[in-house]
């Protein structure tokens, strides 16, 4: 179909409603499990840096935020090692795997002994669960966008992965709401000696529920056109170099983005309940009820924010977002400091702000590659990005403040990475309707003249 305001654009067909939902469903709970490991650990860093680092609490805490960071740094290896399987083996297979990896990690977590039993053994153990969370973690969110992004019809892929960030904030908010409602159950005492332990053993069902969910699937219709049609990469040796000479321009464009989305996710997700007690002077409560009524506020937001990028595009609504968050950060942060309603009020604002990046990701990622080497290049951009500048970003903003003593630190370091964000932004292709089938990059004119061959090839009806 010819659109008179840009290229032509297939439109994929729909697939029965029931099997998108499951397809959306079987995405988004690994999101979920994934981001319910981070929710736990943020929300409980100073019970974990208490039980299982040495030092004073502060010292110990900032030991404990160096080891989530930890997590990011493997990560990259996992999108080396996943992507490229994920292209050849199918995207199901991939993720029925890493799932797993990344529950059975954090539910271990909850069982290492504490450092007064075994000393620096503790330390050690949970810096190797949370590196086998972080390479799990390396083909587990690639996997599951592009799951998502090519199950879902072309005129719909937004508003579709919008649900994959929808998992992502319930799976967050979950693990924040059970840590919270621990504390306030059990108490201080118990929490630090072993209740601060239970969120973490819950990761265990999450795993297998999203096991069986995923096992019930088929492999992405794309996925299984391109088998058919053997238009895969030339050879397993050979894949890395070719994604980088012939992807470099789609791999830097993905990993700018990443920059500000992921300092501004991590700022915002992880590190401000650590903020707000340690900075504001919040209460611990406090400090945890704030992000979490303003991740509730943002699951109500995605779908709407993915429906619209459906209908304008994504790049308007990165750009909304880019510039609302450099130039508000620093009113929205003195807003924070001024009272527990102004830290409500100005986090909701900045999630409101962020939220059109965060409901995109699913659409826009998968988009600036090909079929047959999807899966590798989402995981590769996306994790060496994350793992310099998204997983770092608590212990960076903490190291920053000691630093300088600046409390807005953060707010400037949010500003420096939505200005590379939107440098990247300027060099994206708009692929909003565009199809994600075939072995060129969507959105290009190579991409539309290759569907219409297809399409003028293809048997007449009947």
């Amino acid at each position: 179909m010819q659109d008179e305001h840009g290229p032509a654009r297939h439109m994929s067909a729909h697939p029965p409603p029931g099997v998108l939902r499951k397809a959306i469903a079987a995405s988004a709970v690994g999101n979920a499990t994934e981001w319910f490991d981070y929710g736990i650990y943020a929300y409980g860093v100073t019970y974990i840096s208490a039980a299982l680092f040495p030092g004073e609490a502060a010292e110990a805490t900032l030991f404990a935020l160096a080891t989530f960071a930890i997590s990011f740094l493997v990560r990259p290896l996992g999108g080396f090692f996943w992507g490229p399987l994920g292209d050849r083996l199918g995207r199901k297979a991939v993720l029925a795997i890493t799932i797993l990896l990344m529950a059975g990690a954090t539910f271990c977590v909850g069982l290492i002994p504490s450092y007064d039993s075994i000393g620096l053994w503790a330390t050690a153990i949970l810096i190797v669960l949370r590196m086998v969370q972080g390479f799990s973690t390396g083909g587990e969110y690639g996997g599951a966008a592009t799951f998502m992004a090519e199950y879902a019809p072309d005129d719909q892929r937004g508003f579709c992965g919008s649900f994959l960030e929808v998992g992502t904030l319930a799976g967050f908010s979950f693990g924040a709401l059970l840590m919270l409602g621990f504390s306030l159950v059990l108490g201080d005492e118990a929490m630090q000696s072993w209740g601060w332990r239970l969120p973490f053993l819950v990761a265990g069902p999450l795993g297998m529920v999203g096991m069986y969910l995923r096992s019930k699937m088929e492999d992405t219709p794309v996925f299984q056109e391109m088998e058919a049609t053997s238009a895969k990469e030339p050879s397993a040796g050979s894949e890395l170099k070719h994604l980088l000479s012939t992807y470099w321009k789609p791999l830097l464009v993905m990993g700018g983005l990443v920059v500000a989305l992921n300092v501004v996710n991590y700022t915002l997700l992880s590190y401000m309940p650590t903020y707000l007690e340690r900075r504001l002077g919040l209460t611990t409560q406090q400090a945890l009820f704030v992000p979490i009524i303003g991740m509730l506020f943002m699951m109500i937001l995605l779908p709407f924010a993915g429906m619209l990028s459906d209908r304008v595009g994504r790049k308007p609504l990165w750009w909304f977002s880019l510039i609302g968050l450099f130039v508000l950060v620093i009113p929205l942060y003195h807003l924070m400091e001024a009272s527990f309603l102004g830290a409500i009020l100005g986090f909701a604002a900045l999630g409101f702000l962020y939220a059109p990046q965060l409901a995109t990701i699913s659409a826009t990622f998968p988009a600036m590659f090909p079929t047959p080497v999807r899966f590798a290049g989402f995981a590769i951009a996306y994790n060496v990005s994350t793992s310099l500048f998204g997983g770092t970003a608590p212990a960076v903003n903490s190291w920053l403040i000691g630093l300088t003593g600046d409390e807005l630190m953060p707010a400037y370091f949010m500003m420096a990475a939505c200005v590379v964000g939107m440098v990247a932004l300027v060099f994206m292709i708009e692929t909003a309707g565009h199809s994600l089938r075939g072995d060129q990059i969507p959105g290009t004119e190579a991409a539309r003249l290759a569907l219409a061959r297809r399409a003028q090839a293809r048997p007449a009806p009947g």
